[in-house]
């Protein structure tokens, strides 16, 4: 009962999302709670809410004190000498500033964390995507590519839950990887050359820029100490960051108020810097709070382990030989419908067993099942991919259409290498 509850209540939230029905904030909220009310756990409804709010809450806060720093550092004029120079890199060719926006992803995507990637990537070029009317769906696609592979760095987040639910090395799990995921970079600068010259041939070639944004900084207000001291506060923080010196929530909370009193000393200008970003903050806070209550409801009720023995049961005895590209093919909708600790923690260790008694080993099971991570960044259980959302004003369900193939494609070759270089077996004799 529990488990087809569980799979109406999902179809139900891809159909009104996908359908435009419901926006992502109200199919997040309302989904789940007429659900858990079909399913006769109103007593404990709010306990499950409650507690799907407390996970998401650190993300909540870090979104929104990182989005405030970063807008409050926009409008100080920060990342306007960056802008200057890859305008005059790019001399308004979309080809250029498509793969130029790539490149910048990859560098910052080796923190681990998709959301640094689109607040750093999207202060310097979002005025460029602008100004040439770009289209900024394929921008957001191009972004969710290398946030995804970017999550598969060793002190990533998916990756460490693979090493640890299979009880492996992550360095000794992760290296032999890195063909398959120098492949899909390759793929995805390719796709940043197709968008380019697909954008290039609708605009009609290049434009030039830098008449327009030699005016936008001349509106610029602040002194030469102002500057330098943003980007000092700005390398200290991410370097407090890297050392986790402090909670990473209340590292931006400093960060912030530093960047406001500094750049903004009167308190009327601070106030005008909170009003002008309200509404993107509070839209991307509002949907990682209402993405709290779908995970409360799919955990607190049990739905999300129901989800995983369900798939399990579906999964024939014959097909053990074939384990591991089953892990990695079942991974691709799986980590979309649950979290990364519902996947790694309740559904490997299962399909381990099984592969175990085929001769599979742990680690080869390890690196199948990061096979969907491109795939999983555009789940709505993903805070981050809500940022960019909202940065670049999408519809979310309409992103999720756009994308998705493109992420899927990257399963794709992800997969296919990793056969092709043995990292784990398309079956065990």
């Amino acid at each position: 009962m529990l488990m087809m509850l569980s799979f109406i209540m999902l179809a139900c939230f891809i159909f009104f999302l996908m359908s435009k029905k419901l926006s992502a904030l109200t199919a997040l909220i309302l989904i789940p709670t007429v659900f858990a009310l079909i399913g006769g756990f109103y007593d404990e409804l709010g306990t499950y809410i409650l507690d799907g709010v407390k996970v998401v809450a650190p993300n909540g806060v870090l979104m929104i004190f990182a989005m405030l720093y970063f807008l409050t550092m926009t409008e100080a004029g920060m990342f306007d000498p960056l802008v200057t120079r890859i305008v005059n890199a790019v001399r308004g060719d979309p080809v250029k500033i498509f793969v130029g926006t790539v490149a910048l992803a990859c560098v910052v995507a080796l923190d681990g964390d998709g959301a640094t990637i689109y607040m750093i990537v999207l202060s310097a070029f979002l005025p460029i995507y602008k100004r040439l009317g770009l289209s900024l769906p394929m921008v957001c696609c191009l972004l969710l590519q290398v946030a995804g592979l970017g999550n598969m760095v060793p002190w990533g987040g998916p990756t460490a839950r693979a090493a640890t639910a299979m009880h492996v090395d992550v360095g000794e799990m992760f290296v032999p990887m890195l063909p398959a995921l120098v492949a899909c970079l390759a793929w995805t600068f390719v796709l940043a050359w197709l968008f380019g010259r697909r954008e290039r041939a609708r605009l009609g070639g290049a434009i030039d820029l830098n008449g327009h944004f030699a005016d936008h900084q001349a509106e610029r207000c602040g002194s030469g100490w102002r500057f330098c001291f943003n980007w000092v506060l700005t390398a200290g923080l991410i370097v407090a960051l890297c050392l986790e010196v402090l909670p990473l929530s209340y590292l931006f909370m400093v960060a912030a108020c530093l960047a406001m009193v500094v750049n903004f000393p009167r308190l009327k200008d601070q106030q005008a810097q909170l009003e002008l970003h309200a509404p993107a903050i509070l839209a991307v806070a509002s949907l990682i709070f209402a993405a709290g209550v779908f995970t409360g409801v799919l955990n607190g009720t049990g739905m999300a382990n129901a989800v995983a023995q369900g798939l399990l049961h579906v999964i024939p005895d014959g097909f053990g030989p074939y384990m591991a590209v089953i892990t990695a093919l079942i991974s691709i909708p799986v980590t979309w419908l649950v979290s990364n600790d519902v996947f790694y923690f309740g559904i490997m260790p299962i399909l381990a067993q099984t592969a175990h008694a085929h001769g599979i080993t742990a680690m080869e099971m390890a690196r199948a099942s990061l096979v969907g991570q491109p795939v999983h960044i555009l789940s709505p259980l993903v805070a981050s991919t809500y940022l960019v959302v909202s940065m670049l004003k999408l519809d979310y369900a309409e992103n999720q259409r756009f994308t998705f193939r493109w992420s899927l494609v990257n399963c794709v070759i992800l997969l296919a290498v990793s056969l092709v270089t043995g990292i784990f077996p398309l079956f065990v004799h």
